[in-house]
C-alpha cells in the first residue's frame, strides 16, 4: 500500500518534488503573486485533498490553481471556481459554508472529498501526460483510502480522462456534462462542466445545473438531501 492513512498520504502529497517543471512553477508563481495578494505567504507546495474521511462523493478537478490552492494549500479555495463550486455544495448540504477563502475559515465538508488530479498548480492550467502519469499514484491512493465513495463527480473533461485512467476503461468514454459511466469497482463517474469563471460567465454552467450535478451525486451517494 503507499500510504496507510490519509495523514500519511498528505505528508507524501505536500513533500512531492516528482516534477522539475510544476516544482518551478508553482515557486515562480509564489515569488511574483497578483497584485491582489501582494504580501501574502503562498502555500507554493503540492495540495492535498481536503474534506470528510467518510465521503461519499469525491470531486475532482484537474489541477490546482496557481493563485488558488498554490496559494492558500488547500483545494478549491481562494479563488473564483472556488466561490462557484462551494456554494453549490452548500446548498447540497455537502459544506457548512457557501465560501473556502483560506484554510482557517472554519469551512468542513459533509459526505464529501475534493481534490485534484494533478496537485501542483501547471503553466497555463495543462499538465503534461507526463505530470498527470506521475501524480496519479496520489489519486490512486486516495481512492483506495476513501472507502465509502460511491461517485466520482469529474470536474471537467481533462479529470473526466484523469478518472477514467484510474478505472482503467478502455476505450475511454467521452466526457459529458451530466454523463455517468459505471467502473468495476463499483463506483460511478459523474461529469459536469467545470465551474470556471469561463464557464459560468459565458452560461456554459449555470447554477442550476451545477445543482442538479451535485443533487444526482448525492442521492447516487445516498447521502441525506439538503
Amino acid at each position: 500500500m503507499f500510504a496507510r492513512s490519509l495523514g500519511e498520504l498528505e505528508r507524501r502529497v505536500v513533500g512531492c518534488r516528482l516534477c522539475p517543471r510544476l516544482v518551478a512553477h508553482r515557486e515562480h508563481a509564489a515569488a511574483h503573486p497578483r497584485p491582489a495578494f501582494a504580501g501574502q505567504d503562498y502555500w507554493a507546495r503540492p495540495v492535498p485533498g481536503f474534506g470528510d474521511p467518510g465521503a461519499g462523493v469525491y470531486l475532482l478537478g484537474l489541477a490546482t490553481s496557481a493563485h488558488g490552492g498554490n496559494r492558500t494549500g488547500r483545494a478549491f479555495t481562494g479563488n473564483a471556481t472556488a466561490d462557484w463550486l462551494v456554494a453549490a455544495m452548500h446548498r447540497a448540504g455537502l459544506a457548512n459554508q457557501p465560501t473556502s477563502e483560506h484554510r482557517d475559515d472554519g469551512l468542513r465538508l459533509h459526505g464529501a472529498w475534493m481534490a485534484s488530479a494533478v496537485r501542483c498548480a501547471p503553466p497555463h492550467d495543462r499538465p503534461t501526460s507526463d505530470e498527470r502519469r506521475a501524480c496519479a499514484r496520489y489519486l490512486d491512493a486516495e481512492l483506495e483510502l476513501l472507502t465509502g465513495v460511491r461517485v466520482i463527480v469529474c470536474l471537467g473533461a481533462l479529470a473526466w480522462n484523469a478518472a477514467a485512467a484510474w478505472a482503467g476503461l478502455r476505450p475511454r468514454p467521452p466526457f459529458g456534462h451530466g454523463r455517468e459511466q459505471s467502473v468495476s469497482s463499483g463506483r460511478l463517474l459523474l461529469g459536469c462542466y467545470h465551474p470556471s469563471p469561463q464557464n459560468t460567465r459565458t452560461g456554459l454552467l449555470t447554477e442550476p445545473m451545477l445543482d442538479d450535478v451535485l443533487r444526482r451525486a448525492t442521492a447516487l451517494a445516498a447521502l441525506p438531501a439538503s
